[in-house]
């Protein structure tokens, strides 16, 4: 056969078994086994090649227009089309509005078309950019924050969470069970942390309502300047811990890794000692697991100087890890506070004023403060306000006089019987 002729490379193998065929050196079962082909269809084939040659083998709809193809006018009249009204469409909108023209095709044929003509681009997802952060230097200059909810002891047991910090130079981690994110919860474990190392400088949370708060800042907060604040927040504040809101799980990436590593190691840990519990839980990571994890994944900071300040003298972080909430005062020096009467009491050094703010502070173990001009106030709490007993009056007191109806003469009274005055006018009589 003269000319040149393509073959694929199934085709090309085909040629190579005929080959061994014609040879003998195989048989016609070897072929069909080596090509993995039905006896039958081993056979047509083979005969086609000795009658046509390599021709035979090649297939017969090769270099002839397929029946399904578009007539190559329609094509030039949908892409004319494109290019003069729907540039820049879609392929997927494109067809919708060029259906409605009355050119009916696939979206993918017109994908094809357009990236054949270059006048579509493949456009790829991208996942959205997020630079690497370096560790900071020093240890406490940044600490992560976050909860994770887990079955932790064990899927017949209710949810918790774990709440970890992690800081950010270090990996060093101290963590703790609660049931749930609670703002108490956070403030109990940053209580331990400052007890432990020290004041940080920043913590790396979510935008969680526990850290940050959406809602709109009241009179009292708009008169003073200030910004709207969880309590957590005002707690952060007193120490000059600034808050750093994240605005992916992927910011905070290493207590979120630590969570995966948490939920491998504490689970098996807890089903390993029975514990079924939170407080049980708490014992166990207070007990050298989390020191176990510190002296396994800790690395040492960059920098040698620690960031952490200590706790300043005179504060009492029992007062600064607390709720609080202004209340005004009554008439009678009596504070309401969550359906609570407290009554301040008269031996106070200094009194506040009726109508006047005081703050009313809760602690985290429900002790209930009255904070004025920076004094703690005496109060007592009082069930409620006492009830005056109107008396009955008594019976020997006399009682008021039956008011009468005005008297109506009669129609024969005498007064009635006498002369009208202005008969009497007419008449000349004079006056008594």
């Amino acid at each position: 056969m003269e000319g040149h002729l393509l073959m694929s490379a199934r085709e090309r193998n085909r040629k190579a078994a005929f080959d061994m065929v014609v040879r003998g050196a195989w048989t016609l079962a070897d072929a069909r086994e080596h090509l993995g082909l039905s006896y039958r269809q081993c056979r047509r084939s083979y005969r086609r090649y000795r009658r046509e040659g390599d021709a035979g083998l090649v297939h017969q709809s090769r270099g002839r227009r397929s029946n399904r193809q578009t007539d190559p006018d329609v094509r030039q009249a949908i892409l004319h089309r494109y290019d003069e009204v729907y540039d820049g469409f879609g392929p997927t909108l494109a067809v919708e509005k060029l259906a409605g023209e009355g050119y009916v095709i696939d979206h993918e044929t017109l994908r094809r078309w357009l990236l054949a003509e270059g006048k579509w681009q493949r456009q790829r997802r991208r996942s959205p950019y997020r630079q690497r952060r370096e560790r900071r230097e020093q240890f406490g200059a940044l600490v992560q924050m976050d909860g994770s909810f887990h079955h932790w002891c064990g899927p017949d047991h209710a949810q918790s969470c774990l709440i970890e910090m992690i800081d950010d130079a270090t990996g060093i981690r101290l963590s703790l069970m609660a049931k749930e994110e609670t703002t108490e919860a956070c403030m109990r474990l940053l209580w331990q942390w400052i007890e432990r190392y020290g004041i940080p400088k920043a913590l790396y949370t979510d935008k969680k309502n526990v850290f940050i708060t959406n809602r709109p800042a009241t009179l009292e907060e708009q008169l003073a300047g200030e910004e709207p604040t969880t309590a957590f927040g005002k707690a952060c504040a007193k120490l000059d811990i600034a808050i750093i809101a994240a605005n992916s799980p992927q910011a905070k990436g290493r207590v979120e890794r630590a969570h995966g590593v948490q939920q491998d190691r504490l689970v098996k840990e807890l089903r390993l000692r029975g514990v079924t519990t939170i407080g049980g839980a708490n014992e166990v990571m207070c007990g050298g697991f989390v020191d176990h994890l510190n002296e396994k994944f800790a690395k040492p900071p960059a920098g040698k100087e620690d960031a952490h300040r200590p706790v300043p003298a005179g504060v009492n972080l029992a007062e600064v890890f607390c709720v609080e909430e202004q209340r005004s005062v009554a008439n009678d020096w009596v504070v309401r506070y969550h359906n609570r009467l407290l009554q301040i009491s008269k031996d106070n050094r200094v009194l506040p004023r009726p109508k006047e703010k005081v703050m009313v502070r809760q602690l985290l173990h429900g002790t209930v403060q009255v904070v004025h001009a920076g004094r703690t106030l005496r109060y007592r709490e009082i069930e409620a306000y006492p009830v005056v007993k109107v008396t009955e009056p008594h019976k020997a007191m006399p009682q008021p006089a039956t008011v009468r109806a005005a008297h109506k003469p009669g129609p024969t009274h005498p007064w009635r019987q006498s002369r009208p005055f202005s008969e009497s006018r007419a008449s000349g009589a004079s006056r008594p």
